[in-house]
């Protein structure tokens, strides 16, 4: 099986645990777009244990607060889809109300150029997805 997500360059990581990771989607017009990633290549939520969706959904839901934290989004998506690469992991992305797709999905059709912005630094991302876990 040649699965894109079951083997990530270690530079793209910000943030992993012994479950899943956390890396960084290196697009221009969507600064902070992560991905969750469930280690284990499993396709679906109802493949994991109950306790391993919990964690799994605490992460996504910490990389939301830390996103809203550090960049001020006026809305984050989430999502989680599968059907291109088969292997389970969550989008997060913070969404600006002047950003290219701005109300429709990223993946929709352009609205209008978009304000570019810069993406958080890694390192405060994973500094605040760690503050937003300990808080439970």
């Amino acid at each position: 099986m040649d699965c894109p997500l079951c083997r990530i360059a270690q530079d793209d990581i910000i943030w992993e645990d012994a479950r899943c990771r956390i890396i960084r989607v290196d697009d221009p017009d969507y600064p902070g777009f992560c991905r969750v990633v469930w280690r284990e290549h499993v396709a679906e939520m109802s493949d994991l244990a109950p306790a391993d969706r919990a964690h799994l959904l605490e992460v996504v839901v910490a990389t939301e607060q830390a996103l809203r934290q550090l960049m001020q989004p006026h809305k984050v998506n989430l999502a989680s889809f599968g059907n291109m690469v088969p292997h389970l992991h969550w989008h997060v992305i913070p969404r600006f109300a002047d950003d290219r797709h701005f109300p429709e999905s990223v993946w929709g059709a352009p609205q209008r150029d978009g304000v570019r912005r810069s993406p958080p630094d890694p390192r405060a991302v994973a500094q605040a997805i760690d503050s937003a876990l300990d808080r439970g």
